[in-house]
Order: structure tokens, then C-alpha cells, then sequence
């Protein structure tokens, strides 16, 4: 009987001690002004001076950037006191080698002369080594208001400013342009060693008519990116090391006003980025 009672006061005590199970950790959700297509963003709002590029003015106001009921995000420029504001958002989640796959849902074919869209990678904090880590689809006429090839692929250091530019870095494919008066997918695949562009009519990838598609390959020359008095180091292919995330913007090429003197607007249906 003792041994018995010894034995029950022992699981006892062993009870009494036992710790409880620690909490649930909690995944850190890191927050921002929008959530679209499965990722925060962050709104760019520089309402004194201007800033590129451009350099333009850009502004969080919901007049300018806002998500609809079908959870597409509208960007838009506007004039409000005889000035134009641009539009620009930042993922706050960070990317790296993977496939980028954005789909507008707008008439692109729209653009004023002045306006330009950028869908991108950047990395406020590689210049010197990678250029900003920039890899680009942009749509515009650059200044040129005949100009029907609307897309431009291109991958930073390009040089648009010199006599000589690095051609061999920035492609437009000749495609018609009725496709991009719908819904477009466009798409950059980012290794190592290649980068290359598709673009699809419609809203899947893969999937639709392909319209075009570039490779620009490790095979090429080293450059260097010129910004105001800094030189970056020679690159070929630039990495996305760390801080890296995707922007959308839309903006007015050296800030200058459109010539028509209206306002401009491009939706967004979505964003997908599948790793390596």
C-alpha cells in the first residue's frame, strides 16, 4: 500500500510540474497599403520635390491608385491644380531568379506620346554591383507619337541618353497591335545565366497567341550603369540579391505634360511570380 501511495503521489507531482505547450507561432504578416493579386504593396507618394522617373510627382491618393470590386488594380495620372501626378506601387514582398507573369486588362494602345507603363524589378540598394537589379516591360511611344511598336523588353544598364546606346540590352518586338487593346499577358523568365520575354494574348500563362519573345543571354558584353555622377561596376546579367521587389508604374516621360492634356488610366488584372 505504501509503494502504491508512493507511486500516485509521484505522477502527481510529475503532473503538477509539467509545463504547458508553448504558443503557436504566429507567422509575421508584413502589412501595406494594398493587397493585390496575393501581395502587399506599398503606395510612392512624393508630393515636394519631384523624383524618378520622370522625375514626376507621385501620389497615394485613391484618385490615382485604387482596386476595384473585381480586385484589379487601377493606376492612373491626374491633374489637380494644374499638375500632374503619376502613379507607382511597391511590392513589399521581396523577389528573387523565378518567372514574372503580369496581365493588363486595358487598351494600351491609348497612349499619349508622353506616357509611359513600367512593369519591373528594383532594388534600391544594389546599384553599384547589379544596376539596381532592374529587368523591364514598359509600353510607351517614347516621345514619338507614330510610333506603333508600343512594347519595349530591357534589362538594366541601358544608356538611352548616349550617342551610342546599349542597343543590344533593349528590344521592341513588332507586333500588331490590336492585342494590346484587350486583355495581355507579358511575362519575363530571370536566370543566371538568360532572361527572356513573352507576351500572350489574354490572361493566361501559358496560354493565348504568343505575340513575341526575346532571350538576352550571358554571351554578351559587361556595361555600366551612368546615374548623375555614380558608375556602376561592368555587368552582363544583373542578380536580384537581396531587397529586390516588383513595381508597377505609370508616368510621364521627362515629367512632361501630355500633350493632349488628358488624363490617362491602365488596369492591372493581375501578378504571378513562380520561383525557380
Amino acid at each position: 500500500m505504501k509503494l502504491q501511495f508512493a507511486c500516485i503521489t509521484l505522477i502527481l507531482a510529475m503532473a503538477a510540474c509539467k509545463q504547458s505547450d508553448p504558443p503557436p507561432i504566429e507567422d509575421v504578416v508584413e502589412k501595406g497599403d494594398i493587397y493585390f493579386s496575393g501581395y502587399y504593396w506599398n503606395i510612392k507618394n512624393s508630393l515636394g520635390n519631384a523624383v524618378g522617373p520622370g522625375p514626376n510627382k507621385f501620389t497615394a491618393s485613391s484618385d490615382n491608385i485604387w482596386m476595384d470590386q473585381n480586385g484589379m488594380l487601377h493606376l492612373k495620372i491626374t491633374k489637380y491644380n494644374n499638375i500632374w501626378y503619376c502613379s507607382e506601387v511597391i511590392s513589399v514582398k521581396e523577389f528573387g531568379y523565378g518567372t514574372y507573369v503580369f496581365t493588363t486588362a486595358s487598351d494600351l494602345t491609348t497612349f499619349n506620346e508622353k506616357t509611359v507603363l513600367g512593369l519591373f524589378t528594383w532594388n534600391d540598394h544594389s546599384f553599384q554591383s547589379q544596376a539596381n537589379s532592374e529587368v523591364d516591360i514598359e509600353f510607351a511611344r517614347w516621345n514619338n507619337v507614330t510610333d506603333s511598336l508600343l512594347l519595349t523588353y530591357s534589362v538594366q544598364p541601358v544608356w538611352f541618353d548616349n550617342s551610342a546606346p546599349y542597343i543590344e540590352r533593349t528590344k521592341k518586338p513588332r507586333i500588331p497591335v490590336s492585342p494590346l487593346k484587350g486583355l495581355s499577358t507579358h511575362i519575363f523568365r530571370w536566370t543566371a545565366d538568360s532572361i527572356r520575354w513573352e507576351s500572350y494574348t489574354g490572361d493566361q500563362y501559358p496560354g493565348g497567341q504568343q505575340l513575341a519573345t526575346w532571350t538576352y543571354h550571358k554571351n554578351n558584353i559587361t556595361r555600366r550603369k551612368l546615374e548623375g555622377s555614380g558608375i556602376s561596376d561592368p555587368i552582363i546579367i544583373p542578380a536580384p540579391e537581396d531587397s529586390t521587389n516588383v513595381r508597377f508604374n505609370l508616368w510621364l516621360l521627362n515629367g512632361q505634360a501630355p500633350s493632349n492634356g488628358k488624363e490617362q488610366e491602365v488596369v492591372i488584372k493581375s501578378f504571378r511570380f513562380i520561383p525557380l
